[in-house]
């Protein structure tokens, strides 16, 4: 699907991704982990570069519109699909079919408002949902996504996160809950100071392995300080 040959990246003059190999096959579920600033973020930006036509990214930044409703929020996933005429009909009166196919996928993401709610009014964990909806209603057959449930109650999470799993073929996440990680995903792809030094089937990885990989994160950071 993706293959990256002794990649560097530079984000604010700085280089934060370091001489990085990894071949990324269709149909994984892969969790990409590390401490903050280790350059998940900028890594997984450039997957999505490489891969925009089959893939769409729920990025933290979430890009919604607080004027605009649930429902317009996430119809924007579906832009691209439409002409300029059916999508400005559709923003002034929702047609049918794609509220329908809204207000069920807001039922699946537990986001039981009216999809008319407009997006200034919900909680940070609700933004987060309806980001998620977006993508999810890209209909993309990958899935890039960091952090995407960092503001969800772990239960609420792994829903979630099974939803976007059974709904994407390929999936790419980034994440910070060691547990989520070995839980829902099959291949664990580990970042430190830029660098791919950890990279395993979820299978043969333990909650304990994972904590001594933050731990030595976290140490070689506080090095450099």
């Amino acid at each position: 699907m993706l293959v990256l040959d002794r990649l560097s990246l530079d984000y604010g003059g700085r280089e934060v991704i370091k001489d990085l190999s990894v071949v990324l096959h269709s149909g994984q579920k892969v969790a990409l982990i590390g401490a903050s600033g280790a350059g998940k973020s900028t890594l997984l930006m450039h997957m999505y570069r490489q891969l925009k036509d089959r893939a769409t990214l729920c990025a933290q930044s979430q890009g919604l519109v607080d004027s605009l409703s649930l429902y317009h929020n996430i119809y924007m996933g579906a832009l691209a699909r439409h002409s300029g005429l059916y999508n400005l009909a559709n923003l002034v009166w929702p047609f049918k079919t794609p509220l329908a196919e809204v207000s069920a996928l807001c039922h699946a993401l537990e986001l039981d408002i009216p999809p008319s709610t407009l997006v200034n009014r919900l909680s940070g964990g609700q933004r987060q949902r309806v980001a998620i909806g977006r993508a999810l209603y890209q209909r993309q057959p990958i899935f890039l996504g960091d952090e995407p449930v960092s503001a969800l109650d772990p239960a609420m999470a792994d829903r979630i996160i099974r939803h976007i799993l059974g709904s994407h073929d390929t999936v790419v996440m980034v994440l910070h809950n060691r547990h989520q990680a070995l839980t829902h995903f099959d291949r664990i792809l580990g970042l430190k100071n830029g660098q791919l030094v950890l990279d395993a089937p979820a299978s043969t990885l333990t909650l304990a392995d994972l904590d001594a990989f933050y731990g030595d994160a976290m140490k070689d950071e506080e090095a450099q300080c």
